[in-house]
């Protein structure tokens, strides 16, 4: 059974009635046009006609028929943000939504419906335009009481129900509350003549119907009488229907007793659905006790002025647009708008109360406030706009973790900068709160541009608070920031919140900053050790912080890649998307799809690699500036290489190198820069590579990465045709346990051994390489297949024989071997030329006063060791100690600067 195009339309508690000319007419119009808006006044059945229709577009829309509800938005910007929302689509946050939206849906054949426009008519008009622009297959329905006025918009003035359908009408919601209702002949008289005073408007004729448990049609029909009786003193210029409408909710409004009314005009604060325990608390006082709310709201539904929603067990309320403004009208007449405002917040604020610490999980919570985002962006608005707005900034906080978790990322930044705005001066522990809150948002949002500095503002106020579970956080963040430039202290902040997490049995900081320091080990390729951590941090995270948890499979996922287990590597990586997708957080799902690139890619799947990164695609490619996801732009750069693309691998590495860009060197400045420098000198430019390598090289010494260093000193060894920079490159890929990578070297190391040692080297690579599913890339390939041809010549037939005892090696075996095999050097036996690139790194940082330890640490090796090259350094130069060593050293480099060129 296979499932039709995706669909998220309203379910229509009722049935549809008549229209079908209407509908024959606005499908007609969908056929040829792309941009239809409904029109009319309100009530007239704009939303019900333009729902019946998507209804029946589904099947002939494969990219599927999306209804978006804006009736709820307050804010143009928000228009295109809750399309993107309804659409699943991913916000890049460099781009924005609209942006985002017209990348992603280009290639899709779909309909948008966008209910209730005319409130953010600038903001349907900004997003719909681009849509007609870039999307040749998109179709947008409108709903509105006002065209939007962007070209090629066809309109389509919604008309009122003709006499024989307007009576169908009041006869089928009749039935609702009285099951046997019929019309005898003087019910259809007084039924006719009501159904044409109310002009045909359904939702007229549906508030009518609703009093028929209580009243006949004649009766009706004479109490509207009264009510229209005072249209002759309307205003001018109103609409007639738009009077008529009025007129007969102000009818049904009036047949209320006092208690129904008062409860009535309370609900206008909603902006959106609520349930009935937000309602008693809002609407209860005065001559309205909270016991007797749930009463006076199944009247308001009986008589069709709220929607009741029964769907999974826990009813949920609704007042129609029209119906809303009607009410919020009547609640400023009775001046209660400011007080009955104030109750929403306070509820509201009472809701989102204690934040996640409260809940069993993240998850969990997350979904109980998004359910209900709307009443607490109404509540938040009010809250900060009040001439005392501690209630708005103590909403703020709360909702910091909400606006971390989904894809409101912005939207929190902009409230909570807001909230700390009113108040600068503040030095409260809510002020420690909102700039922790504004902390932990930027980790998903902007985290290189402010996390670690607002971090360390939060926590200095937490200190002196002495609010330790608000400290704990800020170390954490805090350490997070550190993350990118500064392995060390990243470390030991997240070593202290750790310690801070134990003590206060805080699982989830502890597992977040085990994680950490897990991707920490993982970086600086001490693959055990990140091993460890990261899957304990992944049991205490995977059901309580799905977003670090995919972050945390992501790099299990880099690790197992760099460690020999790429089959291990793609599931990993594949477990991390799937956590990450539903998030709908960009930055998540980047990380987790670069991951899964990488892996296809390292395995010589570059079909599926690029069928992994192709949602995002459409993003990247449109960016003007580069967007924060570690290792994206990387990926793709990575990709093209192998397929054997250059000039699209240059391209990538250039983007990423732009990203990787900071005050201080990154992590990711390191990686981009080895990967830049090999396609550069792939591509011929020798000067630009060497620039880069070396750049590489100082970031990856700084931070620790060997993985890094060992890449750039083999494409060092490719520019001067030094072997010596080809076994340092294996000897550190030895050490670290990179295994994926120790074929590069003997396939490197090959092309300077004997004939026959390197028939047998580069069988055993090959033979490795298939065991581990790790093919060449494209440009590896020809290199490999021109040395391959050019031993055959050599050897003619002893190359099989060479060969057979090539397949022979293992890959450890294979690797000891070329190590033995590694010869003389063609050195001098003394001086400075004797001097090999490792012993002269050792020379160079002794000489900048670094003991041996710290010598140790920059080029990855243990103090013994560099005790020993020391040994070999001072022999060759025949000097006794460091002293005289840099005094050697000194002066060479003096007489070499002398001699240079002027």
């Amino acid at each position: 059974m296979t499932s039709g195009p995706p669909a998220n339309l309203p379910v229509q508690l009722t049935g549809f009635v008549g229209r079908q000319a209407e509908l024959a007419a606005v499908r007609a119009l969908l056929d040829g046009e792309r941009l239809v808006t409904l029109t009319g006044t309100g009530g007239v059945g704009k939303t019900r006609l333009a729902a019946q229709v998507a209804a029946i577009e589904v099947a002939r829309r494969p990219g599927g028929v999306w209804w978006v509800e804006l009736a709820a938005v307050s804010d143009q910007a928000q228009v295109a943000e809750l399309v993107a929302a309804a659409l699943s689509v991913l916000v890049e946050p460099g781009q924005g939504p609209v942006r985002s939206l017209t990348a992603q849906l280009r290639d899709r054949h779909t309909l948008i419906c966008l209910d209730n426009c005319e409130h953010v008519i600038d903001g349907a008009a900004e997003l719909v335009g681009a849509l007609l622009r870039s999307c040749p297959g998109v179709t947008v329905l409108t709903t509105s009481r006002e065209p939007l006025a962007v070209p090629g918009e066809a309109v389509w003035r919604v008309p009122p129900l003709v006499a024989d359908e307007a009576l169908r009408l009041f006869v089928e919601r009749g039935r609702q509350v009285r099951q046997r209702f019929a019309l005898d002949q003087a019910g259809a008289a007084a039924a006719q003549v009501m159904c044409s005073r109310l002009d045909g408007i359904p939702l007229a004729i549906e508030l009518a119907a609703a009093w028929l448990r209580t009243l006949t049609p004649q009766q009706i029909e004479n109490g509207l009488d009264d009510r229209f009786g005072l249209l002759v003193r309307s205003p001018r210029g109103v609409a007639a229907r738009q009077q008529t409408l009025a007129a007969s909710i102000s009818w049904s409004h009036d047949l209320l007793d006092e208690p129904d009314r008062t409860v009535f005009r309370r609900l206008a604060v909603f902006p959106s659905w609520f349930d009935l325990d937000a309602a008693r608390t809002i609407c209860s006082g005065g001559v309205v006790a909270a016991a007797d709310v749930l009463g006076s709201i199944g009247r308001l539904v009986d008589k069709s002025l709220v929607v009741a929603d029964t769907r999974g067990g826990a009813s949920r309320y609704l007042l129609l647009e029209t119906i809303r403004a009607y009410a919020a009208g009547r609640l400023q007449d009775a001046g209660e708008t400011g007080p009955t405002r104030d109750r929403h917040l306070d509820h509201f604020l009472a809701f989102a109360a204690g934040g996640p610490e409260q809940a069993a999980d993240l998850d969990t919570w997350r979904t109980r406030i998004e359910g209900e985002y709307d009443n607490l962006r109404a509540a938040l608005e009010w809250g900060l706009a009040a001439a005392d707005p501690d209630r708005g900034r103590r909403l703020a906080a709360e909702l910091a973790w909400l606006w971390h978790l989904h894809r409101h990322g912005h939207e929190g930044i902009t409230f909570i900068r807001r909230a700390i705005d009113r108040a600068p001066a503040d030095r409260t522990r809510l002020q420690a709160r909102l700039l922790t809150g504004l902390a932990l948002v930027a980790d998903t949002t902007s985290p290189l541009d402010l996390e670690y500095d607002v971090a360390q503002q939060a926590l200095e106020l937490a200190t002196a608070h002495g609010d330790e579970n608000l400290r704990r956080q800020c170390l954490s963040l805090s350490a997070v920031g550190r993350f990118y430039t500064d392995f060390g202290a990243a470390w030991e902040l997240a070593d202290e919140a750790i310690r801070s997490a134990e003590i206060a049995g805080d699982q989830l900081f502890r597992h977040a900053s085990l994680a950490l320091q897990g991707m920490i080990r993982q970086l600086q390729d001490r693959h055990d050790e990140a091993r460890a951590l990261l899957r304990t941090a992944l049991g205490g995270l995977r059901h309580r912080h799905r977003g670090i948890a995919s972050t945390t499979l992501a790099f299990l996922s880099s690790s197992a890649l760099a460690c020999g287990r790429l089959a291990e590597s793609r599931r990993l990586a594949e477990q991390s998307l799937e956590l990450a997708e539903p998030l709908g957080d960009y930055l998540r799902v980047g990380m987790a799809r670069s991951a899964l690139v990488a892996a296809h890619t390292v395995s010589g799947d570059v079909d599926s690699a690029l069928e992994a990164m192709r949602p995002l695609l459409p993003l990247m490619e449109n960016a003007e500036t580069a967007v924060f996801v570690p290792g994206m732009a990387l990926a793709l750069a990575q990709l093209e290489a192998a397929r054997g693309d250059l000039d699209g691998a240059l391209r990538w590495f250039e983007r990423e190198v732009r990203q990787a860009h900071h005050a201080a060197p990154t992590y990711l400045a390191a990686q981009a820069y080895a990967g830049y420098g090999e396609a550069l000198r792939r591509a011929g430019r020798y000067d630009d590579a060497r620039r880069e390598l070396d750049r590489a090289a100082a970031v990856a010494r700084e931070l620790g990465m060997p993985r890094v260093l060992a890449d750039t000193l083999q494409q060092r060894a490719h520019l001067t045709g030094d072997p010596d920079l080809h076994h340092e490159a294996l000897a550190m890929r030895v050490a670290h346990g990179l295994r994926t990578f120790w074929v590069d070297s003997l396939d490197a190391i090959a092309a300077s051994l004997a004939p026959p040692n390197a028939v047998r080297t580069l069988a055993a690579s090959t033979t490795a390489r298939a065991a581990m599913g790790c093919p060449r890339r494209a440009t590896e390939r020809r290199e490999y297949d021109e040395l391959v041809a050019q031993l055959r010549q050599t050897l003619g037939d002893e190359f099989a024989t060479a060969w057979a005892a090539g397949t022979e090696l293992s890959l450890d075996d294979a690797v000891a071997y070329v190590r033995r095999s590694r010869g003389a050097r063609g050195r001098p036996a003394a001086g400075w030329d004797s001097l090999t690139p490792t012993e002269l790194s050792v020379v160079q940082l002794a000489s900048a006063g670094l003991n041996n330890p710290q010598i140790g640490a920059r080029l990855f090796m243990s103090r013994s060791t560099v005790k020993t090259h020391l040994a070999h350094v001072y022999a060759k130069l025949g000097v006794a100690n460091r002293a005289e060593l840099a005094a050697l050293a000194t002066a060479l480099s003096a007489d070499s600067a002398n001699r240079a060129p002027r």
